[in-house]
């Protein structure tokens, strides 16, 4: 499916919903614009995190972010995940549906890990099958996340670049950059963050992540368990010097602090994204 209307652009900052700050959602309302949600901890038949996210809905735009679509899987993907998908934003009605260029199942078996793909000529036709039979049942584009990588394929074909410019050109998907993502991949592959940002399709972009890593022995490690490094905060203004309107999200996942110091960092980026804009003016 290549979806002849596009998803609007939404310019905003905001964070990623998480259980212990339901009560700051639901008792204040803190200074975001949107609030991103996991969407497998809500595609359930009522409960709390229902009721939660509706009352959530009722103040705040809210993006469904994804980690087992399984877009990049050779089993195709599941269609019961997408259906019950389906209801939940038809419920919702999110800025966008997203989830990860990547793999996270074989032959039933959920790994629960986001798996890399080798950017070769087939995995572009498994990637292309998978994402138009997803728009099908969804009824709407995808927007689809850069990973982090650890290794590269020799097989490859293409680069990361390249691969994303033609599935979004095949599909009509979109874009989530994640610029911890970017520069995890280019420091552990050796390459210059900033030389690989000017080759990617940013006009697909339509909504950027910014989190923390870990440093390993060799490698960097995507765990959205630390506040955004200096690094990933230049990278974050040389992608802001590109990217017109876009919504912008802090996303922290573990060792979680109170919600006002992820505020501070929402307040960071909307400084930077201003002051990028005042100097192109």
């Amino acid at each position: 499916m290549s979806c002849a209307s596009p998803l609007p652009r939404f310019d905003g900052f905001g964070v990623g919903l998480r259980v212990p700050h339901y009560p700051d959602f639901l008792e204040g309302h803190p200074p975001v614009d949107f609030v991103e949600v996991i969407s497998e901890n809500f595609m359930v038949d009522g409960g709390r995190p229902l009721d939660v996210l509706a009352r959530v809905r009722e103040r705040y735009p809210v993006a469904l972010h994804g980690v087992s679509m399984n877009i990049g899987g050779g089993d195709g993907v599941d269609r019961d995940y997408l259906r019950r998908l389906h209801r939940l934003a038809t419920a919702i009605q999110p800025l966008w549906v997203s989830d990860h260029l990547c793999w996270t199942a074989v032959d039933g078996f959920q790994s629960h890990d986001l798996l890399p793909l080798p950017y070769t000529r087939e995995a572009l036709d498994v990637v292309a099958d998978n994402v138009g039979q997803a728009q099908d049942i969804l009824q709407r584009p995808l927007v689809l996340e850069n990973p982090s990588t650890y290794v590269a394929f020799a097989e490859a074909d293409m680069d990361e670049a390249e691969f994303l410019d033609r599935l979004c050109a095949r599909t009509g998907c979109h874009l989530l950059l994640d610029v911890n993502n970017l520069y995890v991949s280019a420091a552990n592959h050796g390459l210059d963050p900033t030389e690989g940002l000017g080759r990617l399709p940013l006009h697909h972009v339509r909504q950027v992540h910014l989190a923390g890593h870990s440093v390993g022995r060799d490698r960097l490690v995507d765990t959205h368990d630390a506040p955004v490094a200096d690094p990933v905060w230049a990278l974050y203004a040389r992608v802001m010097e590109r990217l017109g309107e876009v919504a912008v999200m802090i996303e922290r996942d573990d060792n979680l602090p109170p919600l006002p110091e992820l505020l501070d960092e929402v307040a960071r980026a909307r400084d930077i994204a201003a002051s990028v804009r005042r100097r192109a003016a």
